[in-house]
């Protein structure tokens, strides 16, 4: 019999079953996914992604995976800096990358993936930039996710993470909390009528690696000089770290 070795919120579950639960998540949720961002983030959410984005710095002719790239947030702000290369959007959620897909017509630079970030349908060594945001908490085996961000990688290439984390001070902490469990699901209730996704979502938040052990991780998985920034008292994070 499997352990019930992940966690679904705050509820043990078995691998295969949280990734099931995660997805029927956000296919519930898909259509008013992006107005839901910008209420539960009062629209901080598009600071967050631009900052990430000059952080990338996607440059000319690069090849550039986006994991867990939903309805293409991260991909739109790409496109709008002096990138040409191949921008690669993956995400295991059918409804999520069917909306990206509608947002960018026919750009011929602009891919589409369905797939899993734990096993990745590519070469080793094929990616300059590898970005992932808001994604890596859903991720059944984060480490697995990791490891196939590392291998996909070409030497010198680069791993982003945009991720929620830990703030950095006690008020911040208790407020913040406070939003999460008590008003958060309640907005995910009057929009998407569906309380329960929101209520994991924010479960998902608290039970995420902090700044320092998901450092750690990286560095563990193999990537060298790992570094992050703090973006709102540390309610937001981006890790970043290089393949050698």
């Amino acid at each position: 019999m499997s352990k019930l070795n992940s966690s679904f919120g705050y509820t043990k579950v078995k691998p295969k079953e949280k990734t099931k639960l995660v997805q029927n998540v956000f296919s519930e949720v898909a259509k008013n996914y992006d107005l839901m961002n910008d209420l539960m983030s009062f629209g901080s959410h598009r600071l967050w992604k631009k900052k990430f984005v000059e952080i990338i710095n996607p440059k000319k002719n690069e090849v550039i995976i986006d994991v867990g790239s939903g309805t293409g947030d991260i991909a739109r702000n790409i496109l709008k800096t002096k990138f040409n290369g191949e921008l690669h959007l993956l995400d295991l959620n059918p409804q999520m990358l069917n909306i990206g897909k509608s947002t960018f017509g026919k750009n011929k630079n602009v891919y589409f993936h369905q797939g899993n970030a734990e096993n990745l349908k590519f070469k080793k060594n094929t990616f300059d930039k590898y970005t992932i945001a808001f994604c890596l908490r859903n991720i059944t085996n984060i480490e697995k996710s990791i490891e196939e961000a590392l291998r996909v990688l070409k030497p010198g290439g680069i791993y982003f993470c945009l991720e929620f984390s830990s703030p950095n001070s006690i008020l911040t902490s208790q407020l913040y909390k406070k939003y999460r469990t008590r008003t958060l699901p309640w907005i995910g209730k009057l929009i998407t009528r569906n309380k329960e996704a929101y209520k994991y979502l924010s479960e998902s938040i608290d039970l995420f690696p902090n700044q320092e052990k998901l450092k750690y991780i990286i560095e563990k998985i193999g990537f060298n000089d790992v570094s992050y920034i703090n973006l709102f008292d540390g309610i937001v994070t981006i890790h970043k770290g290089y393949k050698i």
